[in-house]
Formats: structure tokens, C-alpha cells, sequence
């Protein structure tokens, strides 16, 4: 029997989300959503057969195996709860929720319900990544010693004063909103556990509507924008390796760029995104590289992949379906996401008071 899903929010994502279960032989069997315009539109577009604006009422009279959560951040944690304490198997958004704490709450109720929760890190799923991490893997970089993670935008604020940015919903700007290349990098590493930190954040632009991106969500103009509109930080693990980061909505940066950098003892590495003006996908330029010696010369060696133009998302969700029909190995850990938030937690915590914190774990 195929694997039973219902999904939680009809928003953008859902595409990938549904997508992905499909290609993967999941049933998608119910939706829910508060605005039935949108639930109805959905439903019929994936051929979903039963919609609801009540989760309770969903997880109640459907036999769904897991749930996928598709919600403003403030949700991500109470949902997930709420399904695995249900028994459902919960696959959500990024991020995994507002901060570590509710991460921690998250885990327990994984745990104590015996199943599984993952988060849509989809950039581990590009073609690019699974090739990177062979390389790891087997050796032929050696260990990872250091990594430059970025995700930047010149204009890509999307929209002001809705969740976004209201820290009270989303828990921060672009830097929990665009934590992938954080998390890929961390990935690429091993997923050390981190020691100290030192960030800072930047609110310019974050109420400049000169600075709106592409997509995103309407403007309020009665809402808040009381999140960060730029952060950077670095990062030194128990390890000895070393992280830096670069993320930003709205940054005096030439184009938009999406990228992990490493160096490792035996060779780097690079997995780039550069985007066009608009910020689309088919204008984007991907490249995938790793740096060498050999024989005494420098030597560069293009990696060639098949084309991804949703970055992975698509192969994320069939992951999880994968994970739970135990074909596949999971492309992230509750763990990790975990180590990420506390990461997250700890660059705001820097910023705010001026100086390098500690990472607090437990």
C-alpha cells in the first residue's frame, strides 16, 4: 500500500511538496487550510480528495500515515507536535521552528511517539550536493576544515509588514528565512557541534519598499517589520573547523548568489547558485566545482550534474517518503536541525549583545 499523506497549508511550496510525494508513490489524501479558496484551488490541481480548514478535524477522520506541515514559522512547532502526537509521521518546512527550545519539543514528541520528523533542507537533495557528498564521503576531499556559506540578495524582501517580518512569527529575517547554505555547509562538515559564535545583524532597508523581492506576500501597511534585513556571522566548532556566513535579504551586494565554499585537507569545493535580476529560477546559473593538486599543478574539475531547477525540493519530500517506506536513508536528522537552531539562536544572541557567545547545548 502506498503512503498516506496529508498536507497542512496550500501555499506555494505545496507544488514541491506534492510533487515530490507523488513521484515517490505517496497518496496525497487530504488537505487543510484556513482559506478554502486556496484548499479547493489546490486540491483540484493534485487531485486531493478530501479538504478541511481543521487539522483536528483532518487528523481525526483521515487516515493519513504522516503530515506535511506548510506554514508561517510560528506553526511549524505546535503542528508538528500536535500530528506526532497523533502518530503521524511529520515532514515540515524550514525552518525546523522559531528556535532551538521548540526544536527540543519537537524531538521529544518525535521520540515518544516512535516516528519519524524531518525538515525540508531541500538544498541537500540537488544533484550537486548528493555528488559533493560521494566526494566527502569517499575520502577524496579529506576533512572538511573550513566553509563560507552565503545566501544574498540585493532587493529580496519578501513583503513588509506580513510574517515575514514580524519576528513574532517568522523568529527572524534572512537568516533563519535562508538558513540552507548555513545547513549545507554544516552538512558538507559533518555536522560538527558548534562552540562559539560571533554575529551581527543589519536592519537597513528592512522598511524601504524599494528593497521587495519578486515574490513573497502582499505588504500590510499595519504590520511590523522588526526583523533583521542582513546577518553575518562565524562560527568555530569543538571540531577546530570554522564557518563564516553572509545572509541577506536586502544587501548592497551586485547580484543575488546562493553558495557553499569549502576547503578541506585534501582538496575544496564549491556548490553556486547565481541568479538574474528577476530572481527566477531559469535564469540561474549553477556550478559545481572541487580544487585539487595533482602532480604538482593546480587543477579544477567541473562537476557536472543533471539540471535541478527546483533545487532539490521535489527530491526532499519523496526522501521522506523513502525514509518512512525504509528505501532510503534519511537527508536529515532531528539532531542536526537541532544544532542548526542553537547555531541560529546563538548569532542573534551575539548581535544583540555586542560580543561572542557560547554555543549553549542541553
Amino acid at each position: 500500500m502506498p503512503t498516506k499523506v496529508a498536507i497542512i497549508g496550500a501555499g506555494g511550496m505545496l507544488q514541491y511538496h506534492a510533487g515530490g510525494f507523488k513521484e515517490a508513490g505517496a497518496s496525497i489524501v487530504a488537505l487543510a487550510d484556513m482559506n478554502p479558496t486556496a484548499a479547493t484551488a489546490a486540491a483540484r490541481e493534485w487531485d486531493i480528495p478530501n479538504v478541511y480548514r481543521d487539522v483536528e478535524t483532518m487528523l481525526s477522520e483521515t487516515e493519513a500515515d504522516a503530515v506535511s506541515i506548510i506554514v508561517p514559522n510560528k506553526f511549524h512547532a505546535p503542528l508538528s507536535i500536535q500530528c506526532l502526537n497523533a502518530g503521524k509521521h511529520v515532514f515540515c518546512e524550514k525552518p525546523p521552528a522559531l528556535n532551538a527550545s521548540e526544536v527540543e519539543l519537537m524531538i521529544a514528541a518525535a521520540n515518544a511517539a516512535g516516528r519519524r520528523l524531518m525538515f525540508n533542507f531541500n538544498n541537500r537533495a540537488r544533484p550537486e550536493s548528493y555528488r559533493m557528498m560521494e566526494m566527502i564521503s569517499d575520502g577524496t576531499l579529506g576533512r572538511i576544515n573550513s566553509a563560507q556559506a552565503k545566501w544574498i540578495r540585493r532587493t529580496g524582501i519578501p513583503g513588509f509588514g506580513g510574517w515575514f517580518t514580524t519576528k513574532a512569527l517568522s523568529g527572524g529575517g534572512p537568516l533563519i528565512d535562508l538558513l540552507h547554505m548555513v545547513d549545507l555547509a554544516m552538512y558538507f562538515m559533518g555536522y560538527p557541534e558548534p562552540a562559539h559564535v560571533l554575529g551581527q545583524t543589519f536592519d537597513d532597508f528592512i522598511d524601504n519598499t524599494g528593497f521587495k523581492g519578486p515574490w513573497g506576500i502582499p505588504d500590510n501597511a499595519d504590520g511590523v517589520n522588526d526583523v533583521e534585513a542582513a546577518a553575518h556571522g562565524f562560527v568555530t566548532f569543538k571540531s577546530g573547523q570554522v564557518l563564516s556566513m553572509q545572509v541577506s535579504w536586502a544587501e548592497m551586494v551586485k547580484r543575488e548568489e546562493v553558495s557553499v565554499v569549502f576547503q578541506g585537507s585534501q582538496g575544496g569545493g564549491k556548490v553556486e547558485r547565481l541568479f538574474g535580476t528577476d530572481g527566477l529560477d531559469e535564469t540561474a546559473i549553477d556550478t559545481c566545482e572541487i580544487y585539487v593538486q595533482e602532480n604538482g599543478n593546480s587543477v579544477d574539475k567541473t562537476i557536472v550534474v543533471d539540471a535541478c531547477e527546483d533545487m532539490g525540493r521535489k527530491r526532499s519530500a519523496a526522501n521522506f517518503i523513502g525514509t518512512i517506506e525504509g528505501t532510503e536513508e534519511p537527508l536529515n536528522t532531528p539532531d542536526q536541525a537541532l544544532t542548526l537552531m542553537r547555531t541560529i539562536d546563538a548569532i542573534y544572541e551575539s548581535a544583540s549583545r555586542g560580543e561572542p557567545v557560547q554555543v549553549q547545548v542541553g
